[in-house]
């Protein structure tokens, strides 16, 4: 049987996270609807991948339960309703013991064995005595789930500066660590507020985006150092690496020129590679 089972990717609408389950369903394939166990318990979710051999992971891999049915679907779009009144429960009942949380969402395993309630606090919350109330609500399991700021956006999702859905709304799976040192690499004004997303944070495209900043800016000058081009002396004070283009200024006048001519007809010390710093020690500014 070992060599007629295959493996999938599996995602639910919860999250963009994917999960390798694996099947000896041949007819399974991409965009398939299957009903699989996880921790949580009984979930639906999306085949979003073909069929392919064992990954080289020694965790044990679960089988999925069956392609889900038209009963299947039903039962899911069902609980989806019954979590938006359930989530609303939730939070009179919080209101009601004076609790400091915000219930973000509910959500039913598809056998509506376990209901969990994700929710915002600024501090721990103290939910014994919400779990006896929602209990005898339900009369299933309760889970309360705290999560972060951005795991709200997430969740809610919405649409960002640039116009689009929220990164992390649309495809982001796993958080990253994001850094101020990010938007330096973009060459961006370090404003928080602006440099910030829905959630609060630093926006997770300065992540995503970082090492293609960092790629166009490897043989580059830094920004308001000094430079040689066509026999005057200026200042770099602005540089677009997208468009290829800086501004360069003296006492007398600006210019702007492309990357391009700044490479080929500008003297400066060049950017020092990291094997050389040992003996070259770091140079900045301008050629002597």
């Amino acid at each position: 049987m070992e060599e007629n089972k295959k493996y999938i990717s599996v995602r639910f609408e919860t999250t963009n996270k994917t999960y390798t389950f694996s099947t000896t369903d041949p007819s399974v394939k991409n965009g398939d609807a299957v009903v699989v166990e996880t921790q949580r318990g009984m979930e639906y979710g999306h085949v979003v991948s073909d069929p392919f051999e064992k990954p080289n992971v020694s965790l044990e891999i679960k089988e999925i339960i069956r392609k889900a049915n038209e009963k299947d679907r039903k039962q899911f779009e069902r609980n989806k309703a019954d979590s938006i009144h359930a989530r609303k429960i939730c939070q009179e009942e919080s209101d009601n013991l004076d609790l400091k949380m915000n219930v973000i969402s509910a959500e039913y395993t598809l056998d509506r064995a376990k209901i969990t309630f994700t929710y915002l606090a600024d501090d721990r919350v103290d939910f014994r005595e919400l779990l006896k109330v929602l209990a005898s609500i339900f009369h299933c399991r309760i889970d309360l789930r705290q999560v972060g700021t951005r795991d709200k956006a997430k969740m809610v999702s919405g649409i960002g500066v640039c116009g689009r859905e929220l990164c992390c709304a649309k495809f982001i799976g796993e958080f990253d660590r994001i850094s101020i040192n990010m938007a330096k690499n973009q060459l961006l004004a370090l404003n928080i507020q602006k440099l910030s997303g829905q959630c609060g944070n630093l926006m997770c495209c300065l992540r995503f985006e970082d090492d293609a900043y960092k790629s166009l800016r490897k043989d580059l000058p830094k920004l308001n150092s000094q430079v040689e081009y066509e026999g005057e002396r200026f200042r770099i004070t602005s540089m677009n690496v997208i468009a290829k283009n800086c501004k360069l200024e003296n006492p007398e006048h600006a210019i702007f020129i492309s990357l391009d001519d700044l490479i080929a007809k500008g003297k400066y010390n060049k950017p020092v590679k990291k094997e050389d710093k040992g003996e070259k020690g770091e140079q900045s500014g301008a050629g002597k």
